[in-house]
């Protein structure tokens, strides 16, 4: 298959130069090996075991050849990465080495931080932007520079081909099948969560339904902010039975050591905090492909009445996936923002590495009028010094500023 370049590859591009030890952490099949494979000079995948072997035989990499080395699925022998460290700590150059992992270390297995000597990268599935499909005209660098006064573009994209892109998947190796095929990955992905991964993070799924009824409640929650009590409500059975809340929650921090869980923390300003505000994340998994197959809906369907109460939660995961994606390039990151009392909420709050910020609202919706806009004006007069852009991402056909200075934005259009 043709590599399709990615958002972390200008990331490595410009740190692999300069930092000894870089980290890229995702989940299964986002892309992680592919990617550092191309810039490696020698390479080790620790999920075969002849190559865990090898490096078990030599833990320090005395017999490794020079240039950059490549660890692929180092979690599967932790002490590789204290390995890295400690050659970081005594001289490594850059460049030197690309770990990559799909899951912390299972509980008990003491490794150090790495704080100041192992630069890590979150790397999530392909955004729109990624995928091959769109020629994006707006540039969210230079929104989140104050830099972008004209907003441009147009495009074809519709409702109907949003709905596809979030069935289809950001994982490269399931969104080039077929439909009938993606579907039995996808199955099949979730399947090997509960089978597989789990139980190697020390974790035996007793009863694989109720994890299985569990991820489909957390999946009909995505895009909001619903209390994970209510989650656990939701996952009851046809014949009343309901998890433990300590089980749920034992689910819920091991999703996210696996990367498939990827909630929104909520946002306050790193100068000055907004009052009143929720701490509470906004829930996403790692792909809304995952959440649409878990709850049983094709992009027939969420066009449709039936898919309708998710269509508007699907497209702000998906524009939510692209956003995080392109921001982290820009060295940003996001956020959201929901007053205690409802009155106010911000979809997505990005900000930058001086503190500027730029605030996102998702619609559904193939044209946009004030009421659309009445949330982002009110960040903009609380934090009138930080604001440098507002944005709204929409379905329409045409990238434009309002008069009132608020950027209209179909999401196919956004780029880095």
């Amino acid at each position: 298959m043709d590599y399709l370049c990615r958002s972390i590859d200008q990331e490595l591009d410009e740190l692999l130069p300069q930092a000894s030890a870089i980290a890229l952490d995702g989940p299964k099949g986002v892309g992680k090996s592919g990617t550092a494979v191309r810039r490696a000079d020698k390479s080790w995948f620790l999920d075969d075991p002849a190559q865990l072997a090898l490096l078990e035989a030599d833990p320090t990499f005395t017999a490794a050849p020079n240039g950059t080395l490549l660890i692929d699925e180092w979690q599967r022998l932790p002490r590789v990465w204290d390995s890295v460290r400690r050659q970081v700590d005594n001289g490594a150059g850059p460049g030197r080495f690309l770990l990559t992992g799909s899951a912390s270390p299972n509980r008990g297995v003491d490794t150090h931080s790495g704080a100041g000597r192992i630069l890590s990268l979150r790397m999530r599935p392909m955004g729109i932007h990624e995928r091959g499909r769109v020629n994006s005209t707006v540039s969210f660098r230079d929104l989140l520079n104050g830099e972008l006064d004209r907003v441009e573009g147009e495009t074809s994209w519709r409702a109907s081909d949003y709905f596809t892109a979030i069935v289809e998947s950001g994982f490269p190796g399931i969104m080039r099948q077929t439909p009938r095929v993606r579907r039995a990955q996808l199955d099949s992905y979730i399947q090997r969560i509960i089978d597989r991964d789990l139980p190697e993070q020390g974790h035996v799924v007793r009863r694989p339904e109720t994890l299985r009824r569990w991820l489909a409640a957390y999946a009909a929650a995505a895009s909001t902010t619903t209390a994970y009590s209510k989650i656990l409500d939701a996952s009851t059975a046809g014949d009343g039975s309901q998890p433990a809340k300590t089980t749920t929650l034992t689910y819920r921090d091991l999703l996210k050591q696996l990367w498939i869980l990827d909630p929104v923390p909520g946002w306050t300003h790193s100068r000055n905090p907004l009052t009143r505000v929720q701490q509470a994340p906004k829930h996403q998994l790692a792909d809304p492909a995952l959440a649409a197959r878990l709850l049983g809906l094709s992009a027939d369907l969420l066009g449709s009445d039936k898919g309708a109460d998710m269509a508007g939660p699907l497209f702000e995961s998906l524009a939510t996936l692209s956003v995080r994606i392109i921001a982290q390039a820009a060295e940003a990151t996001v956020g959201h923002v929901r007053t205690k009392n409802g009155d106010h909420e911000v979809d997505l709050v990005a900000e930058g590495p001086e503190g500027q910020v730029v605030g996102i609202e998702v619609k559904l919706a193939a044209a946009i009028d004030d009421s659309d806009t009445r949330h982002l004006k009110w960040l903009r007069e609380k934090l009138p010094d930080d604001v440098v852009d507002l944005v709204v991402l929409y379905t329409g056909s045409q990238a434009y500023r309002r008069r009132d200075g608020i950027a209209v934005v179909p999401l196919a259009l956004l780029g880095p």
